[in-house]
């Protein structure tokens, strides 16, 4: 199977899904599995709803790793964040969730996710959330 059989989203007009527990984070093989490298992702437009309030919470989100076997492919990854702008979660729960669905996608050596929240009441929350700490790049 050739790298456009295998990514569905790519190169085409799609829909955007209406939650996380709809969309498919997409991968392709790493090219360079041979050298351990840091793919960094990163967007200012990331927004939630607060489950009690029903208000958006907005952050900046990066996602960084070191790709094992697999890499994401970025425009899946545009539509699965898309998806949790009608999704009600706490912003740990949201950030902790992104870093569960792209570790069960893309297996990698090393993964952080952090998610910069927009303040509320004067307040900003920012939650991080790893994978394999152990294996973080220097």
């Amino acid at each position: 199977m050739n790298q456009k059989q295998e990514l569905s989203l790519l190169g085409k007009h799609s829909e955007f899904f209406h939650s996380p527990d709809e969309a498919k984070l997409e991968t392709f093989p790493n090219r360079s599995p041979q050298r351990p490298y840091v793919v960094t992702l990163e967007t200012e437009e990331f927004s939630s709803l607060c489950p009690v309030t029903g208000q958006p919470d907005s952050c900046v989100l990066s996602i960084s790793y070191v790709p094992a076997e697999r890499v994401v492919e970025t425009k899946s990854l545009k539509y699965y964040l898309v998806s949790f702008r009608n999704y009600p979660a706490f912003n740990e729960q949201v950030v902790n969730r992104i870093l569960d669905d792209l570790v069960a996608a893309v297996q990698p050596s090393w993964m952080r996710v952090v998610g910069r929240f927009s303040p509320r009441g004067g307040i900003r929350l920012t939650t991080t959330a790893e994978h394999r700490p152990e294996n973080r790049p220097a």
